[in-house]
């Protein structure tokens, strides 16, 4: 039995088409996605691509000039006098017809008005004048170490050590716990140096008095004088970071132009042996043998927990110390937790053996035989 259809061939030729056009974007789309190119992912970029010699940043105040600035004085109708000067150290630029000018600490209006005042009546009638700091060398802030865009920054106004970080792109991941500010000593007073904490200062002298002593001792002797005017003196001061970040403000000192800010990075420990994350960890404050052995994920079973031993140099002597400790005592909390300090290397032994392994030790680029094993 034949069952006749209703569609005329007009009509099937439509419905194939809607199929075809409705197909087709499904079809075309399925090859077209796999020519596609998969998303870009930039990838991370050194530090140094970012660097850049020096960033100006607009103060609050009205900038002031410096010494080493470079400005252009601009006066109409007078072409000598139309061009850039560098302030000299002593604060002065020389200029035609009125000689040494006094510009620093002078704004850029004020300095225009002192020539305009100079050069009104004798030279000039009304002069119009105009100056622009060209080069803020003056207000020169170096930061290296552990942040983002270490380098040299020319910086209006007086940053403090957070903006300083913040402009230097923050810290990077491997940042230390003290940033140090290295200060060059301008004049030997007895007050309070202007880079100090907001509420308290926390300032260390590089040379400590035995050796301002023994320098004295010895100058006398020669009939020279124990402070040379041209031996450079500098101040040290620390800031906690993690302090700061943790809302401790203190902590944010006040940096001065020609200050040297130096954040290392963290000091790391290293932990071997039987622990199932053997490896190197960034120490952070306060960081006990407790702590290493859990970041460490645990020791295994065939540790001996009560021969551990940590290997530490003396930073005084340079000699490398051995350090024995109950690890089991101090995870069941029996003995006291030892404080773990930079570069200290924990090894846990296995229990099969009597002496730790030499090649346990050089993966951590230490020579074993330097190292005295005794258990």
């Amino acid at each position: 039995m034949r069952i006749q259809s209703s569609i005329s061939p007009a009509q099937l030729r439509k419905v194939i088409a809607v199929v075809v056009v409705v197909a087709l974007p499904t079809i075309v789309g399925t090859g077209q996605e796999k020519r596609q190119p998969r998303e870009y992912q930039r990838p991370a970029q050194s530090t140094h691509e970012y660097a850049t010699p020096g960033i100006v940043v607009s103060p609050d105040k009205e900038y002031r000039i410096g010494a080493s600035d470079v400005i252009e004085i601009e006066v109409v109708d007078a072409p000598e006098m139309s061009r850039a000067f560098r302030v000299n150290v002593d604060g002065t630029i020389l200029l035609p017809y009125i000689g040494a000018v006094q510009a620093e600490q002078k704004t850029a209006q004020e300095l225009a008005k002192i020539i305009k005042d100079g050069l009104n009546g004798d030279y000039f009638v009304d002069p119009k004048v105009t100056v622009s700091v060209k080069q803020i060398n003056s207000r020169t802030f170096f930061i290296q170490g552990a942040v983002q865009r270490p380098g040299v920054y020319q910086i209006e106004g007086q940053p403090s050590l957070l903006e300083l970080i913040t402009i230097a792109g923050g810290l990077s991941e491997s940042y230390g716990a003290t940033a140090f500010i290295i200060r060059k000593i301008k004049q030997p007073t007895n007050r309070p140096s202007e880079g100090t904490p907001v509420t308290n200062q926390v300032a260390e002298p590089i040379s400590s008095h035995g050796a301002d002593q023994q320098k004295e001792s010895s100058s006398s002797s020669n009939g020279e004088s124990p402070n040379p005017k041209n031996v450079a003196q500098y101040d040290l001061i620390k800031a906690n970071i993690n302090g700061l970040l943790r809302g401790n403000f203190d902590q944010n000192l006040i940096v001065e132009p020609g200050d040297i800010i130096h954040i290392p990075p963290t000091d790391v420990f290293f932990v071997a042996g039987e622990v199932y994350a053997p490896g190197s960890f960034p120490l952070k404050e306060g960081t006990t043998l407790r702590q290493a052995i859990s970041l460490a994920q645990g020791t295994t079973f065939e540790a001996a927990r009560d021969r551990g031993v940590i290997f530490r140099e003396d930073p005084a002597s340079g000699k490398r110390q051995e350090i024995s400790v109950d690890i089991k005592d101090v995870m069941s909390g029996k003995k006291e937790d030892v404080a773990i300090l930079a570069n200290d290397i924990i090894i846990i032994p296995n229990s099969r053996f009597k002496s730790v392994s030499g090649a346990l030790l050089k993966v951590f680029g230490y020579n074993s035989a330097r190292i005295p094993m005794r258990y």
